[in-house]
């Protein structure tokens, strides 16, 4: 039973430690040198898809290097860690994508007060049209 315990510990910490990956990608690579692929999520556009997407695929390769290695392994640990990633990147699809920007044709009313700072914040950051200047690198934080 600890060892569960362990291992789920091992889970959030990797999506917290995942909010931090975040937010330096955020403003250190797509707020950088990837700003070409980036801009496309700065710019409104009525396409399902952007080229920002790109991005997901790079992303979410840790978290299925980890849970292949893991299982064939049978090193829970490192398993473990790529389900936090992979958490995070639903947490992400599910704030990001659907709740704060609508996409996929869902537009889900806000109730909760900290997704609704959340994404306050996030469209503080998208009030920057440009690669320079911007602020709020967050995707599940807030300030």
């Amino acid at each position: 039973m600890l060892d569960l315990l362990f291992y789920i510990l091992v889970a959030l910490l990797s999506v917290a430690f995942m909010e931090i990956v975040a937010i330096l990608a955020h403003k250190y690579i797509m707020h950088g040198p990837g700003w070409f692929l980036h801009k496309s999520h700065h710019t409104k556009h009525n396409d399902t898809l952007e080229l920002n997407d790109i991005y997901f695929i790079f992303f979410s390769m840790p978290s299925v290097v980890c849970i292949v290695y893991g299982f064939i392994q049978s090193s829970y640990i490192i398993l473990s860690v790529g389900i936090g990633i992979l958490m995070y990147g639903m947490i992400y699809l599910i704030f990001h994508d659907i709740i704060v920007h609508n996409r996929f044709g869902l537009n889900i009313p806000i109730k909760i007060n900290y997704i609704k700072k959340v994404k306050k914040s996030h469209m503080r950051h998208h009030k920057c049209k440009n690669k320079h200047g911007a602020t709020n690198f967050g995707f599940i934080t807030y300030r």
